[in-house]
């Protein structure tokens, strides 16, 4: 292999939808967590190059599951998971939810339709909740909270999902709306063609975010069982991030413009969220 095998997209922490790494997290773990970026990045920008053949992306990212694996010797085609690797060995965190993250972005090079929420949800448990999983990890907290952080960060997919349905339809060809909910409303894929969302496409949209919507109920139990108050409050942060943005998508088109948060909107949820975390920390029990 050659250092030609990443395909950067110039993507980075400070321009995702929810905190990475932010001041929040410990300082001490700041460092791993940016090193998880990074190779997180490297391997899905592959998976979303849309000038790489299906094949191409496959191959590229079993170099980087070889490499997590701790096969291939010291390749530096492959420099950012031999970076995870060496953090994993240093902070026991098991390198099992890196894997995860290559077997989900290989779908992504080969998958392109999701028959139903179900198998939607399957693919999210690949692609996002080896994130939280790993922080749970990393801060040392008990894996009993793996359920509740499973339900916030699939959460957080399926609102990345809807937020880009158009982009991705166009760009890659990917679908992440249920097949089967768009067959009841009466539409195909070509309804992300409009520049703006039909009646039906709407009735779909809403009811990912009604689903979506049972996903983030089960989430708030996350900072209450997590004993660091940094990633607490972290967590409660990205929460009200998520309940935000349900309401937003709710209300505004994702075919006609990028839903997003507001600076002064996104400020608000961090100080909601962070007085949340504080507030359940200072109770009696904790």
């Amino acid at each position: 292999m050659t250092t030609t095998v990443e395909t950067p997209s110039g993507k980075q922490a400070s321009g995702e939808n929810f905190p990475v790494g932010s001041w929040l997290l410990p300082s001490a773990l700041r460092p791993h967590v940016a090193i998880f970026y990074a190779y997180a990045r490297a391997i899905d920008d592959i998976a979303d190059n849309p000038d790489l053949a299906p094949e191409d992306k496959v191959a590229r990212l079993d170099g980087f599951e070889k490499a997590i694996r701790g096969f291939g010797g010291a390749d530096p085609a492959f420099t950012k998971a031999h970076a995870i690797r060496d953090s994993m060995a240093a902070t026991g965190v098991d390198p099992q939810h890196c894997v995860d993250l290559v077997t989900a972005f290989k779908q992504d090079a080969v998958k392109t339709r999701y028959a139903d929420w179900s198998e939607l949800i399957g693919y999210c448990l690949l692609s996002a909740a080896p994130v939280g999983r790993y922080l749970i990890d990393l801060h040392g907290e008990s894996k009993d909270s793996y359920p509740a952080s499973d339900a916030l960060c699939n959460a957080l997919q399926v609102l990345n999902h809807l937020q880009d349905c158009q982009d991705d339809y166009h760009k890659l060809d990917r679908v992440y709306l249920p097949g089967d909910w768009m067959e009841a409303a009466g539409i195909t894929v070509a309804a992300l063609d409009a520049p703006v969302a039909n009646a039906a496409l709407r009735a779909v949209l809403d009811r990912c975010l009604d689903d979506t919507e049972v996903l983030l109920r089960e989430a708030r139990a996350l900072p209450g069982q997590i004993r660091n108050t940094r990633f607490a409050m972290e967590a409660a942060v990205i929460i009200r991030i998520a309940e935000r943005l349900v309401i937003e998508l709710r209300t505004r088109d994702p075919l006609s413009e990028r839903v997003v948060l507001s600076k002064p909107r996104y400020l608000l949820c961090g100080i909601s969220g962070i007085w949340t975390a504080l507030r359940r920390n200072a109770a009696p029990e904790r």
